[in-house]
């Protein structure tokens, strides 16, 4: 039954399901009656994409398994509001890229969330001088790399960065540049940047 779910929320149509079986180098969703011109026929038409979407649906498949007890139950509106997002891709001037990029984040985004890959961590850093800025991290090896923060009742997901030097991670409104034991933390838009140092 949640191989079903996963299947049914993993298409960009919601239409039944059946032709997913016969096209086994399809996506997760059956194409029959996607619409021409659409973000699912170019899933549908493009073998890589596909593939991303049948390995989306497998880890979302997983992610269901832990979020059963979820209370209240996020995850498939999470997945809805996820497929809206990945169809105005058609607004991109780089379709494909911003399609696959989008299927990338999701798939690491399960993966770290509900803890389905190797991860390092907690690692904890002090900043400012002040307990209560204390913020506790845990990386995942996640494609692309990603890692959870917490600051006392607050948790963002960030997403790997391109970097010069060191590891930068950046989430919804929050940041994280870490450089030989040291990192700079920004939590909230607008907020001002923390200077942390890694606890041994």
């Amino acid at each position: 039954m949640l191989r079903s779910v996963s299947r049914f929320l993993g298409a960009a149509v919601m239409t039944g399901m059946g032709a997913g079986a016969a096209l086994a180098q399809g996506p997760s969703f059956p194409c029959g009656k996607v619409g021409a011109g659409s973000i699912a026929e170019m899933v549908c038409t493009d073998g890589a994409l596909s593939a991303l979407d049948r390995k989306l649906a497998d880890v979302y498949a997983l992610a269901a398994r832990k979020a059963e007890n979820e209370h209240p139950p996020v995850l498939r509106a999470e997945q809805r509001g996820w497929i809206k997002g990945r169809d105005d891709c058609w607004k991109s001037d780089g379709k494909r890229a911003c399609v696959e990029g989008e299927y990338q984040r999701r798939i690491a985004e399960l993966q770290a969330r509900y803890r389905l890959v190797p991860s390092i961590g907690p690692v904890t850093f002090a900043c400012d001088g002040d307990p209560r800025n204390e913020v506790v991290v845990t990386f995942f090896q996640t494609d692309p790399s990603t890692m959870i923060a917490e600051r006392g009742d607050s948790v963002s997901l960030m997403v790997v960065q391109p970097s010069g030097s060191g590891a930068r991670y950046q989430g919804r409104n929050e940041s994280f540049w870490e450089h030989q034991g040291e990192a700079a933390i920004t939590w909230g838009y607008g907020a001002p940047e923390m200077r942390c140092r890694k606890v041994p």
